[in-house]
């Protein structure tokens, strides 16, 4: 059975720059400490990555998965787990929402399974640190971005 966490934040910065920084796959090594390689293998007709391939590594264990990406929302960048080592489902989106001030409210979901079950702690440590990454370590890059 898959578990889904959702989790929201405000990013002080556009929705755009929000976009910039997350389809630019092949750079994610460089804020999404567990990743260790991006590799983008098809492009829709604007450039866009829609097929990537990424490995990780974390808590001593390193997975590679592939995900395809879904454009079709310009309020949300989603994806599907195509091909995975260790996952049996990796499935979620981005949402985002132009805020009052300039910020964007941007809303994450995840849906995974993985192939051999863990205990439950292991999962719940895991999970934060999906959610961190997706999330604060977003954050941190683009608010920096957008600073420059």
């Amino acid at each position: 059975m898959a578990d889904s966490v959702t989790e929201h934040t405000t990013i002080a910065a556009s929705r755009s720059a929000c976009l910039e920084v997350l389809l630019d796959f092949e750079r994610y090594p460089e804020w999404a400490k567990d990743l260790k390689e991006a590799t983008v293998l098809e492009r829709d007709g604007q450039g866009r990555g829609v097929e990537v391939r990424f490995r990780a590594a974390g808590m001593g264990y390193s997975t590679s998965y592939t995900l395809r990406y879904d454009h079709s929302d310009p309020d949300t960048l989603s994806w599907r787990l195509i091909r995975g080592d260790l996952t049996r489902k990796l499935d979620g989106h981005y949402h985002f929402e132009d805020g009052t001030d300039g910020d964007v409210q941007v809303t994450y979901q995840l849906e995974a399974e993985l192939v051999v079950p863990l205990p439950g702690f292991i999962k719940r440590r895991t999970q934060l640190k999906i959610m961190h990454t997706a999330l604060k370590e977003l954050k941190s890059r683009v608010e920096s971005q957008a600073a420059m």
